[in-house]
């Protein structure tokens, strides 16, 4: 039972989060339009249409979104996975301390379900800190 609610429910949930921005991202991609698009701030309308006009950073986004999404998900290599969607996990609560507070409770959901993954999967983290 512990292990279901600190370790594989948070990384399904996890997975699931970042398998549907994946989607949706690539949905962007092929119609130019969101399957699902949360209020969020001007600037951050702007910061997101910012990563889209690269041309080159948004489809790597969803590309690690997708990867980091499905390892979590199949539980294949699952430390590897959350290490790849951590960078992306930072940006998003960053993003919603600074520009877009109505997304804080994502953020916070962020913060809870990667930091019981984190200490779920400490042992394979340990040779990065040494």
């Amino acid at each position: 039972m512990k292990t279901l609610l600190l370790v594989t429910l948070p990384r399904i949930l996890l997975g699931l989060l970042f398998l549907v921005s994946a989607v949706d991202g690539f949905w962007w991609l092929a119609t130019g339009a969101h399957l699902i698009h949360p209020p969020t701030s001007a600037r951050g309308v702007a910061f997101e249409e910012a990563l889209q006009a690269s041309g080159f950073f948004w489809p790597l986004l969803k590309t690690v979104n997708l990867l980091g999404a499905l390892s979590l998900l199949g539980n294949i290599a699952p430390a590897f996975g959350l290490a790849l969607i951590a960078p992306v996990m930072t940006v998003i609560v960053f993003f919603h301390l600074v520009i877009n507070p109505q997304g804080i409770p994502v953020a916070v959901i962020l913060v809870v379900l990667g930091s019981l993954l984190v200490w779920a999967y400490r042992d394979r983290y340990a040779a990065l800190l040494r």
